[in-house]
């Protein structure tokens, strides 16, 4: 059986139903290992009662293999019990795919850059740029988990009003004065003034080491400035416009939220704006052959999406190509207290302090297990605990606890491993839970990957360990008349952890 097992059954259902047949678990055991709708759903167009429909359909699964039974419930729900031997060929696919299992979900396969961080190196990284950092690499690490090729890109302002301010209140420093009033203060200032020359470089620097030890890696970087010398390029491509003094872009006719400024009037400046060089970078992305360039940005930057839109379409490119996520922002929580954070004013929480308190793990898992439409708190004492209470320990605690059964088992038991364990007659409900719990993988992943949200891995993580300590506590693994099946369970378990764990990039040890 392919390694989806769900899916060649909804399948198989489709052609009994002649129709598409989605397959839930229902809340409660007693209705079945997996129910569908599809009657209610065809009802309306083949103007039958759904228990009609269903009841025929009823007839139908019951010729299938898979099925050991089926019934009509309420107004049309058709409930499937499945044979045993579903849950062996289930289990052989799993194990048969290994750490390819919910992979490859890809249609058609892209170039894909994602824009990550982007932070303006005016001070270290801190909490909030962290998660558009989590959560775009996650995204990342789903897309080329899908089947994707992506790349990783930093986009860094090193000109322009903040770097100047920032390169100011380090002279300040230098010269024992306090920053100017619109400056940035801070601990790291004071380190950055005790080293001569431009402080960009070394803060950039700060910044990689910052986010490759947050396993980011980055595969490129672009610069403001370099990219603004290539305006003159694409300005006369462009519908443009002059007023107060300035010149404008016309980017409200091709969908943009209004008009803008793209270089300043003489009276401030004359210099192009940040929205100029976008141009010039949204079209160096593409220009590199990318099917697809995301960037990841924060909630505050909800027009951006129009923008680029249109700066695509004006150029000549597909709008279809550029996505653009947004993300929320993060609170840390202390002692019941929310900590504020100010690159500014120097009263910061950085990405390295967050680190140094509650470890990469927990700091990754924290910084992606909610949708990234919703604020998050981080309650940082918890995410610093070793306990079943935190939840990131609780899963990696399952894994481990897995390795160890492996340790112990027969060297020639865990080599003979295959897919061809067969189950024993009767499976018993946390044997059942567990590989049902497996099956569902490829599709979450699959959905994930596609509603750009990875924060759906943790949370099936988090019910898969349940399952996995609900089927441990209750059944021995070695030693027992089922050892090889269950052998092979928790070899499949634990391949689904690793994969779920380094999908949001949490480490799965083998001793904790």
């Amino acid at each position: 059986m392919p390694a989806d097992a769900v899916r060649v059954l909804e399948a198989a259902l489709a052609d009994a139903a002649g129709a598409e047949v989605a397959l839930e678990r229902p809340g409660d055991p007693s209705h079945g290992d997996y129910a569908t709708n599809v009657a209610l759903r065809l009802a309306g167009a083949r103007r039958q009662p759904p228990r009609t429909i269903a009841e025929e359909l009823v007839e139908k699964a019951l010729g299938l293999p898979a099925v050991e039974r089926a019934e009509v419930a309420g107004p049309g729900f058709v409930n499937l019990w499945l044979e045993p031997a579903w849950y062996g060929d289930a289990l052989a696919g799993i194990l048969a795919a290994g750490e390819h299992y919910g992979g490859g979900s890809a249609a058609t396969p892209e170039r894909v850059q994602v824009e990550l961080v982007s932070a303006n190196p005016t001070g270290p990284i801190v909490v909030s740029a962290a998660r558009n950092g989590a959560y775009g690499d996650c995204v990342a690490r789903l897309l080329a988990f899908a089947g994707h090729e992506v790349e990783r890109e930093y986009y860094y302002n090193d000109a322009g009003t903040q770097m100047e301010r920032f390169r100011a209140s380090v002279e300040a420093a230098r010269r024992g004065e306090e920053a100017p009033d619109d400056g940035y203060r801070g601990a790291y200032v004071a380190e950055l003034a005790a080293d001569p020359g431009d402080p960009v470089p070394e803060m950039l620097h700060r910044i990689e080491a910052s986010l490759e030890r947050f396993r980011i890696h980055f595969d490129s970087w672009a610069l403001q400035s370099e990219l603004e010398l290539r305006l003159p390029e694409f300005l006369p491509r462009l519908e443009t416009y002059e007023r107060d003094g300035a010149l404008w872009l016309r980017s409200g006719a091709y969908g943009d939220d209004k008009d803008q400024v793209v270089i300043r009037s003489a009276e401030k400046g004359g210099l192009p704006t940040y929205r100029a060089a976008d141009i010039v970078y949204l079209a160096d992305k593409l220009g590199r052959r990318f099917d697809r360039a995301i960037y990841v940005l924060g909630a505050d930057h909800h027009g951006t999406r129009n923008w680029y839109a249109a700066i695509a379409r004006m150029l000549g490119f597909d709008p279809g190509r550029v996505e653009v996520l947004l993300y929320q922002f993060v609170h840390l929580v202390r002692g019941g207290e929310t900590t504020k954070m100010s690159k500014r004013a120097g009263d910061l929480v950085t990405l390295d302090e967050l680190i140094d308190e509650v470890g990469v793990d927990a700091a990754r898992w924290y910084l992606v297990n909610r949708d990234h439409d919703q604020t998050i708190e981080i309650d940082v004492d918890l995410a610093a605990e070793k306990s079943r209470k935190n939840p990131v320990y609780y899963v990696q605690y399952a894994h481990a606890r897995i390795a160890s059964i492996l340790r112990n088992a027969e060297a020639s038991t865990v080599s003979a491993l295959s897919s061809e364990a067969e189950p024993p007659a009767e499976l018993a409900v946390e044997e059942r839970d567990l590989i049902k719990r497996l099956a569902e993988f490829p599709t979450l992943v699959a959905e994930a990957t596609e509603r750009r949200a990875p924060h759906a891995l943790p949370n099936y993580a988090i019910q898969l360990a349940d399952d996995f300590h609900r089927f441990y506590h209750e059944h021995k693994v070695l030693g027992s008349e089922a050892e090889p099946f269950r052998l092979a369970l928790v070899t499949a378990t634990q391949t689904v952890l690793a994969r779920s764990l380094d999908l949001v990039g949490v480490d799965a040890p083998d001793r904790m």
